[in-house]
């Protein structure tokens, strides 16, 4: 599934974002999302990702041109762009690529490492039980175990509460297959995820 080299914690630099959407999508996969709050730090190992590139995906928050909320996607590579996804879950995307081209990595699912039980606390305050490897699995779930908010957006993920460090993490196999979730453009094979792993949002073969 995974295997861990070394023992050590580095936050990915601007150059790691900088560069074509659907590489920065697989190589997300194995880095650890962080978050630090006042009441803990959260993290988990990305274990699935999606990429929305450019003004022609029709599926990518960029397709009817530049506007208030999409704003984001416009700017600097290695900025957090986080929304509310149909007035209900906020989502966290990684942008990509040299500013002014919009794009992003939508992080759809994680492998709880740091701050479990607090990740237990937000998810299932009324103590439902919740198994571990769900606790993560899919974009909604995961920034609600992390606490991640719209106050978040614009974060910039290479030095802020929000970041994304390299642990040594490394996926044994990678797949990858349409986007889900979505109702337009899903036939482009823009998903990665590592084959397998249980905290996956969607197939996992």
């Amino acid at each position: 599934m995974h295997t861990r080299r070394g023992n050590f914690r580095l936050n990915l630099p601007r150059s790691f974002y900088d560069r074509p959407t659907l590489t920065v999508a697989r190589e997300l996969l194995g880095k650890v999302l962080v978050h630090r709050t006042a009441g803990g730090i959260t993290s988990g190992m990305i274990v699935e990702t999606e990429a929305y590139i450019g003004e022609d995906d029709p599926a990518c928050h960029a397709a009817p041109g530049r506007t208030k909320r999409n704003a984001p996607l416009y700017g600097p590579p290695g900025v957090a762009y986080v929304y509310l996804n149909y007035g209900i879950h906020n989502l966290v995307n990684a942008v990509t690529e040299a500013e002014g081209h919009p794009a992003a990595v939508l992080i759809r699912a994680l492998a709880p490492i740091d701050g479990v039980r607090l990740m237990h606390l937000r998810r299932a305050p009324d103590g439902h039980h919740i198994d571990d490897a769900s606790l993560c699995r899919g974009p909604g779930n995961l920034t609600k175990a992390l606490g991640i908010t719209l106050s978040d957006n614009l974060l910039d993920l290479t030095a802020s509460r929000l970041c994304v460090e390299e642990r040594g993490f490394a996926p044994s196999e990678v797949s990858s297959g349409p986007r889900i979730g979505i109702r337009v453009a899903v036939d482009r094979p823009w998903r990665f995820w590592i084959s397998s792993h249980p905290s996956v949002s969607g197939r996992k073969t």
